[in-house]
């Protein structure tokens, strides 16, 4: 999607005075330090497999350019250290598999997961999803959508900050092509009612809760909330068509 000139992405965003603005955010900023296995991946893969920030900020950035292909595009949305996502992205060789994760350590993770996978249709970014939902992937443009394990704010106070709520869920259906999936899970029943809650709103969404996905990964979030006692509730939302 072309346009002369983006919104300010979050972070970027200033007031008047020029003092940063305070927003409402599903994620917040944690440490950049690299382990060595990080650096390593950084240092071999990062130049190839991910667009940096300011790329998107272009009014003449094209997605597909950064992949070298035009293909069905697969959105993660947290890719963490892309446990999951280095073996999905493997077995979809046919689709463009594009990560959006934050936290960059977990994206050096993703890419050294990525090479032993020999999932080379990788990308990944570290802005905003929300935000690259909304400014940067044009309407109708995604064939699968993942969300797995999103920060559950679980206290009550920063539940306004959780990723799925009825404004996000109208931009990602608005990118979703008709008949794609957005794929969901997390281990806090509460926020599981609340992305039934918000999903089954939707009126272009057809789905609810399904069986695990036995393709998706047992991730280092899976075990742990396993291992707390919490229950996994994955979601399987289709988008319909409009005209039926």
């Amino acid at each position: 999607m072309n346009e002369s000139v983006r919104p300010a992405r979050p972070h970027h965003k200033l007031t008047e005075d020029g003092r940063r603005m305070r927003e409402v955010l599903s994620y917040s900023r944690r440490g950049s330090r690299f382990t060595p296995k990080q650096a390593e991946g950084w240092a071999a893969h990062q130049a190839d497999w991910v667009i940096p920030d300011e790329a998107v900020d272009r009014p003449d950035f094209e997605l597909d350019q950064w992949f070298g292909r035009s293909a069905p595009l697969v959105v993660e949305i947290g890719s963490g250290v892309g446990e999951a996502t280095a073996v999905l992205a493997a077995a979809r060789p046919e689709c463009n598999v594009l990560a959006l994760e934050v936290w960059r350590p977990g994206v050096a993770d993703g890419l050294w997961r990525a090479a032993d996978a020999g999932a080379e249709n990788i990308r990944f970014c570290s802005v905003d999803a929300a935000w690259f939902l909304e400014h940067v992937l044009a309407p109708d443009s995604i064939a699968e959508l993942w969300t797995f394990f999103p920060d559950p704010w679980h206290k009550k106070k920063h539940r306004k900050r959780r990723l799925i709520d009825r404004d996000f869920a109208a931009t990602a259906v608005s990118r979703l092509q008709v008949g794609a999936l957005w794929r969901l899970a997390t281990d806090w029943a509460d926020y599981a009612d609340q992305m039934r809650e918000v999903l089954d709103a939707e009126p272009l969404l057809d789905g609810g809760a399904v069986p695990r996905w036995d393709a998706r990964p047992v991730t280092k979030f899976e075990r742990k909330g396993l291992e707390k006692g919490r229950e996994i509730t994955d979601l399987a939302y289709r988008k319909v068509d409009p005209q039926a």
